[in-house]
C-alpha cells in the first residue's frame, strides 16, 4: 500500500484518543488532530495561522477553508509522506467533500475511514463519571478507576472535580450536536466503500486489534 490515508470518526468519549496514539506507533503516521494543528499554526505565526488567529480572536469559527488549508499544510509535510491520520475532521458532509477535493488535488485520497462506535448511554456514563485533580490533572473513574478514598486524590490529597465539560447533561448536548452534524458522515462515507466500524464498547486493546486487522486487509487486497 503506497499510502495509509486515515480519518477517524466517533462521538466524544468513544476512546479515538488512544486508537489514535496506537495507530501513530504501530503505523508511523503523523496524527493532525484540528485543534492541535490550528494552535500549533497560530503558534508558529503561519500566513493560514495568523488567519485563523484573526477569527479565533473576534470569537468567531475558523472557516472551513481556513482548516482545510492548514489540514493540507501538515498533510504536505515529509512525515505525512506515506500516510495520515485525520482527527476532529472533517465535521460535516460539505468539510468532507471540500477536503475529497483538495486532495486530490494533490494527488492524494482516503485509503479508510474508521468510525468507533458507542451507545450514547454509554458515553454519558464514561463522561460523567470522571473526576479530575485540579492541580495535577489525574483523572480518575467513579465507576472504573476509582480513588481510594471518594473524591480524593490518591497521590497529594487533593478534592478531585467533576469538570463542567462532564456534566452529563453536557454530554448529552454534545452527543446531540454528534448526531445531528457528524454521524451523517457514516452514510456518506459507507457509499463511496471507504467506512469501517468498530465496536467501541469492547476493550481498547481489542478495537485497536479489529482496526489493525482491517488495515492489514486492505494492504492485501491492494496487492491481488
Amino acid at each position: 500500500m503506497a499510502e495509509l490515508n486515515l480519518i477517524l470518526l466517533g462521538p466524544p468519549g468513544a476512546g479515538k484518543g488512544t486508537q489514535a496514539e496506537q495507530l501513530r506507533t504501530e503505523f508511523e503516521l503523523p496524527h493532525i488532530a484540528t485543534g492541535d494543528i490550528l494552535r500549533q499554526a497560530v503558534a508558529e505565526q503561519t500566513e493560514l495561522g495568523e488567519l485563523a488567529a484573526s477569527y479565533m480572536d473576534a470569537g468567531n469559527l475558523v472557516p472551513d477553508e481556513v482548516i482545510i488549508g492548514v489540514l493540507l499544510e501538515a498533510v504536505g509535510r515529509p512525515d505525512a509522506r506515506d500516510g495520515f491520520l485525520l482527527d476532529g475532521f472533517p465535521r460535516t458532509i460539505p468539510q468532507a467533500e471540500a477536503l475529497s477535493t483538495d486532495l486530490e488535488k494533490l494527488g492524494r485520497q482516503l485509503t479508510a475511514v474508521l468510525m468507533i462506535e458507542v451507545d450514547d448511554e454509554e458515553i454519558v456514563q464514561r463522561i460523567s463519571g470522571r473526576r479530575v485533580n485540579p492541580v495535577s490533572g489525574r483523572v480518575y473513574h467513579v465507576d472504573f478507576d476509582p480513588p481510594k478514598v471518594e473524591g480524593i486524590d490518591d497521590v497529594d490529597g487533593t478534592p478531585l472535580v467533576q469538570r463542567e465539560d462532564d456534566q452529563p447533561e453536557t454530554v448529552r448536548n454534545r452527543l446531540a450536536v454528534y448526531h445531528a452534524q457528524t454521524a451523517p458522515l457514516a452514510d456518506y462515507y459507507e457509499k463511496l466503500g471507504l467506512l469501517h466500524r468498530f465496536d467501541g464498547s469492547a476493550a481498547p486493546s481489542e478495537v485497536f486489534s479489529h482496526i489493525r486487522a482491517t488495515i492489514a486487509t486492505l494492504k492485501l487486497e491492494e496487492t491481488i
